[in-house]
């Protein structure tokens, strides 16, 4: 692929700070949430938190990994917070949300790597909010299931795990997971009966043979919901991009993915895991 190094006009965003999006803000502030639309510097956090969504991120702030594509910081964590499943709870409440993502910094210092804080948290959103659908994007939990199990005994309603990147990149890309790893992971919960995402970046020397080939490999493991979006580097510090892939190619991924049968594919340069969740949801609730 031609590299392109020059950010194209379809990158530009446009920032919002309208009532919705002061009403998120004042609740994530408030109740000292941290959230990967921030510490993740997703291009859509203004539109979203603009239409009055925000996906959570529980377990911390500073992530045991680090992946060079990342901006969550890393180092040591702190301890968990106890009270943040009933915080994540009540704020999806006050938001009115009918539709909430969740995620969290990996937390390998802990023996169950937040498994149980994951599912704590879950139970606590669906008892205040029972007609929300929660969507959940997990780590890998390095495979172990008797950790999956735990937090999928909670029940949401999409269980979501990210790739990231090929086969080829996915060591230099991915600090601790593995590409067979997370392969596993989403191939569990998919027989276990749970409505699977996933998602990947691409930009970072990836070819289109290699996408179609992590496509129908997530597809074979049951994957429903699949997201594709352009890689941009959070700091200098970070993988270089190495294409800015056009919206004509997006547009191509997206009827690939229609020709495997996933139930819904968002492919667009500024799609991130969490973009239009509720929509993808809904559509494939519609196709089953």
């Amino acid at each position: 692929m031609e590299q392109n190094k020059r950010k194209p006009s379809w990158l530009k965003i446009s920032l919002e700070n309208g009532e919705e999006y002061l009403k998120v803000k004042k609740i994530v502030d408030l109740n000292k949430l941290h959230t990967i639309c921030s510490s993740g510097r997703c291009p859509n956090a203004s539109k979203c938190w603009g239409m009055g969504t925000a996906t959570f991120m529980i377990a911390g702030e500073i992530c045991t990994r680090s992946c060079k594509f990342c901006a969550t910081m890393t180092g040591k964590p702190l301890p968990l917070d106890k009270e943040e499943p009933n915080k994540i709870a009540s704020s999806v409440r006050l938001m009115g949300l009918k539709h909430c993502v969740i995620t969290s910094v990996d937390r390998d210092d802990l023996e169950d790597k937040g498994a149980e804080h994951w599912k704590k948290t879950v139970l606590a959103i669906r008892q205040e909010n029972p007609n929300t659908t929660i969507e959940i994007l997990t780590p890998d939990f390095d495979g172990r299931e008797e950790l999956l199990d735990i937090v999928l005994s909670a029940k949401p309603d999409i269980f979501s795990h990210n790739m990231e990147t090929v086969e080829r990149l996915s060591n230099a890309t991915r600090s601790r997971a593995k590409y067979d790893v997370s392969l596993k992971v989403l191939k569990y919960a998919s027989d276990k009966g749970f409505l699977t995402k996933t998602g990947i970046m691409v930009g970072l020397g990836e070819d289109e043979k290699e996408v179609e080939k992590l496509m129908q490999e997530v597809r074979a493991a049951g994957v429903q919901l699949f997201t594709i979006g352009q890689y941009l580097q959070p700091t200098k510090k970070h993988l270089e991009v190495k294409e800015y892939v056009s919206p004509e190619q997006f547009a191509k991924y997206k009827e690939m993915g229609k020709q495997m049968g996933f139930a819904n594919v968002e492919s667009g340069p500024l799609v991130r895991s969490s973009y239009m969740a509720e929509k993808s949801f809904l559509e494939s609730k519609l196709k089953k």
